[in-house]
């Protein structure tokens, strides 16, 4: 049960994820071009930069640790940005019934 938990979560947030990383670049892209985003997609921006700003500090914190359990820190650091504190259970927990 806890792992098809965590692969919801996976491919969840990886979603969520990129989605915020998409609307983003499309607020930074309209800020550059004088443009405006629509008033009800405000809250998601806030949103996605919460969401954006605490999975870059479980990336970071991946990377740093990583390394000192033989796994590349570039890509791993990557993988939790995406899948968030899931893949720093993994790292935290090798043992664990997460892992595959």
């Amino acid at each position: 049960m806890k792992k098809q938990l965590f692969y919801l979560i996976k491919i969840t947030s990886t979603i969520l994820i990129t989605c915020a990383l998409g609307l983003e670049f499309w607020y930074i892209y309209l800020q550059l071009n004088d443009g405006f985003i629509p008033s009800n997609l405000y809250y998601a921006l806030w949103l996605g930069s919460f969401a954006l700003i605490s999975h870059f500090i479980e990336g970071v914190i991946a990377a740093f640790k990583a390394n000192s359990c033989d796994k590349n820190p570039i890509t791993y650091g990557i993988y939790t940005f995406f899948v968030g504190f899931v893949g720093l259970w993994e790292l935290f927990n090798p043992t664990s019934e997460s892992s595959s």
